[in-house]
């Protein structure tokens, strides 16, 4: 079996966990597919696979849907695909100027939401702020769909109380706050349910991983383009989060210095952040005359100060080349997801200068990475929140058969899928 070759220190309850997660990850690929393709997709045996759905079936977490007949010889095959009742997640997304609460399916789909359009306010108003909702969700659910909630995923940006000269804000004590509070601790003690939190980018990357392009390519590198810049990295079907939680922390990366006039001066300001985010975006717009005071008067401001966004979409696409393609040479990673807050017909128009300017840079004998549309857009963070212990307990992570958990899940009870 394929998970016997991944490494030494495993044991027999390791390798049906991680063969469990497997199967569903090739079933979640598939849609549908009956224990014959299943065994082909996972690399594993028939007579595995059967007992591998047999349990996941007891659990929940497949269904039957039909039965396939090919030709008039032998039994019709039975169909299975993911139970979407089968198992939920909460997800906590914090940004300097929203909280987002919301409930996701097994499949991935939003059942409800409560959104708050505010200034992040200090760690102990936002815990009462979150812990409303969470409890306003769970009154949503079922009994039944209560028993099946696995956690709360939380993503938020790290050092919220640095880069402000570099984003335009003014200094807000309370951001700093955040950088010594133990806000996932806090959650699951009040809630009673356990917590895995990651920085935003991070997690929106893992809604995508889960959900979007994960259905086809294990490798990519992740960017969501928001107020600020954020990123994350999947690499063999799971996600790297490097030694501090901060790997692809691209928003820090070096870049040229902007042509736009709008553009920050002194020091430290050669960074993408300043150029390939939105907050770049809202500085140009007001410096060509446009009235924005947020992302709510972005498309507005877009459509009256067409020339400012085009100026804006160079300027971006020029910063993100350099990094992308030395991040291509470094990684070997062919294959660059870009998400953001903007409607899709500007990222699709930003992905298309981005594409030239690859092709313009990339070094001779090499490919320029392929880049494509995320597929959650604005929810992409909520998601990637909602989708973290939902990941935790159903991928077939590599630190299920080394014993070692690459993320920390904190307190509070949890409904144990095994």
């Amino acid at each position: 079996m394929r998970a016997m070759r991944a490494g030494q220190g495993t044991n027999s309850l390791q390798i049906r966990h991680y063969n469990q997660r497997l199967v569903l990850r090739c079933l979640r690929r598939l849609g549908e597919a009956s224990k014959a393709d299943l065994a082909r997709a996972a690399d594993l045996t028939s007579t595995a696979v059967g007992q591998i759905v047999d349990e996941l079936d007891a659990l929940g977490l497949v269904e039957t849907v039909g039965k396939r007949h090919r030709g008039q010889r032998g039994q019709p095959a039975t169909i299975m695909r993911l139970n979407r009742a089968g198992a939920y997640g909460i997800g906590v997304r914090l940004d300097r100027s929203r909280i987002e609460t919301v409930l996701v399916d097994l499949g991935g789909h939003l059942l409800a939401q409560y959104t708050h359009d505010i200034d992040l306010p200090s760690p102990a108003v936002a815990l009462d702020i979150v812990q409303r909702d969470v409890e306003q969700l769970r009154a949503f659910c079922t009994p039944e769909m209560r028993e099946r909630i696995t956690g709360i995923g939380i993503g938020r940006p790290y050092n919220l109380g640095s880069w402000l000269q570099q984003l335009d804000l003014v200094e807000v004590p309370s951001l700093h706050e955040w950088d010594e509070t133990d806000f996932a601790g806090d959650l699951a003690r009040a809630t009673g349910l356990a917590t895995v939190e990651e920085n935003d980018g991070a997690a929106a990357a893992i809604a995508e991983l889960f959900h979007g392009l994960g259905h086809e390519a294990d490798n990519f590198l992740y960017l969501f383009i928001g107020p600020c810049i954020g990123g994350g990295l999947a690499m063999g079907g799971d996600y790297l989060r490097g030694e501090t939680g901060n790997a692809a922390d691209v928003a820090v990366m070096p870049a040229g210095p902007s042509r736009l006039p709008s553009a920050p001066q002194g020091p430290h300001t050669d960074i993408l952040l300043t150029r390939a985010s939105l907050n770049a975006l809202i500085r140009h717009l007001r410096h060509r005359g446009a009235h924005v005071t947020g992302l709510g008067d972005l498309p507005g401001a877009m459509n009256g100060h067409p020339k400012a966004v085009e100026e804006w979409m160079d300027d971006c696409a020029d910063a993100l080349a350099g990094p992308l393609l030395a991040m291509r040479a470094l990684l070997d990673i062919s294959l660059v997801a870009v998400d953001s807050d903007l409607d899709r017909v500007w990222i699709d128009r930003l992905i298309a200068r981005l594409e030239k300017a690859l092709v313009a840079g990339v070094a001779e004998a090499r490919t320029p990475p392929v880049v494509r549309a995320g597929h959650f857009g604005p929810y992409a963070g909520a998601l990637g929140a909602a989708s973290l212990p939902l990941f935790v307990h159903f991928s077939p992570r590599t630190g299920i058969l080394t014993g070692e958990a690459a993320v920390s899940v904190k307190g509070g009870s949890e409904h144990v899928f095994a």
